[in-house]
């Protein structure tokens, strides 16, 4: 069993853009890769989610530097929203480069992002069910440019005339789909190369399998804080990542820093402590995969919030990986 799989999941890693500058991005995920992590997801923001968390870099030019310093780490976006702040034909361009960089290495997440870093060009945020149709729209905006050639679409939402990405890499970049209930699953099945959550619904992944996703990729992200005690992880936890104890879609609505500040208020650490695996008790983090083997997903990548990122990856390594072949759903 290589280091990162166990017996029907690949374990991976998360690059927190909005906890980590830039070269600690492209450092981190040089550590992760020796480390045995397989691939790694890297957030697509304009801005992180609170002030505290202090980063948001320009994803794409953090990418090309860990292109051109690691070898086998697969890296794809969790997730980049092509339907307001970046037109989709830029995404694909972009994304097209990145697969000439990374050669069979890299894959593209998308997803119908948040007003925090949507609403920055002074457009309209729209309302849930028009973005989850642009959304479709502009992958079908990047899957025609990804064929090659010069192409025009004329569609409800966008517009592309004359355009052509001359530098395609060899094989076709995935693309996977973000998706958060049974209706963006049902889209992430007809649109995308695999899907994409960020808790263990094994109603997403019915909803995803029983409309063409079968087969496909399904990736899940498990949120932790490993630390010397559960005590600091859920104070480090509760300090950089409080909107995990936010339940529901409204935080995708809210479109300033100050007003998800404002609602984190309201998290308390108790709260932290059940939605975060926090702390070095081996059998927690295995139990945490175990949640979303058992919902159905073959991938689960990893955030660890705070600084100890080496810490992380040497347990991970020493405690995680040699027992992941036991996690069966």
């Amino acid at each position: 069993m290589k280091p990162g799989v166990g017996r029907g999941v690949e374990i991976g890693y998360t690059l927190s853009s909005e906890e980590r500058q830039p070269d600690e991005l492209v450092r981190y995920a040089q550590m992760a890769e020796a480390s045995g992590f397989g691939y790694a997801l890297i957030s697509d923001h304009f801005h992180p989610w609170t002030d505290r968390q202090g980063s948001s870099p320009f994803v794409w030019s953090v990418l090309g530097g860990i292109a051109a310093t690691t070898k086998r780490l697969r890296v794809g976006t969790g997730v980049t929203c092509p339907i307001m702040r970046v037109h989709p034909a830029i995404i694909a361009q972009a994304s097209a480069t990145m697969g000439c960089l990374m050669p069979g290495r890299f894959f593209l997440g998308v997803g119908s992002g948040e007003s925090l870093n949507e609403h920055i060009t002074g457009q309209t945020w729209p309302p849930p069910d028009m973005r989850q149709d642009m959304l479709e729209e502009a992958v079908e905006v990047l899957r025609l440019l990804h064929r090659g050639g010069e192409h025009s679409h004329h569609g409800r939402f966008f517009q592309v005339q004359d355009a052509r990405v001359y530098n395609l890499p060899d094989e076709q970049i995935p693309i996977y789909v973000a998706a958060a209930g049974q209706l963006a699953a049902k889209l992430a099945a007809r649109a995308g190369d695999g899907m994409i959550c960020s808790a263990p619904s094994a109603e997403s992944v019915a909803a995803f399998d029983g409309n063409g996703g079968a087969g496909k990729p399904r990736i899940g992200q498990l949120t932790v804080c490993w630390a010397k005690t559960e005590d600091e992880g859920v104070r480090t936890a509760h300090e950089l990542w409080p909107i995990a104890g936010l339940s529901g879609q409204f935080k995708n609505e809210l479109p300033r820093v100050a007003y998800l500040e404002q609602a984190s208020k309201t998290v308390t650490p108790d709260l932290i402590k059940e939605e975060v695996v926090c702390g070095p008790d081996p059998q927690r983090h295995l139990d945490g995969i175990a949640e979303f083997v058992k919902a159905g997903f073959d991938h689960v990548y990893v955030h660890q919030v705070g600084p100890d990122q080496e810490g992380f990856m040497r347990f991970y390594e020493r405690e995680i990986f040699p027992h992941a072949g036991a996690i069966a759903a």
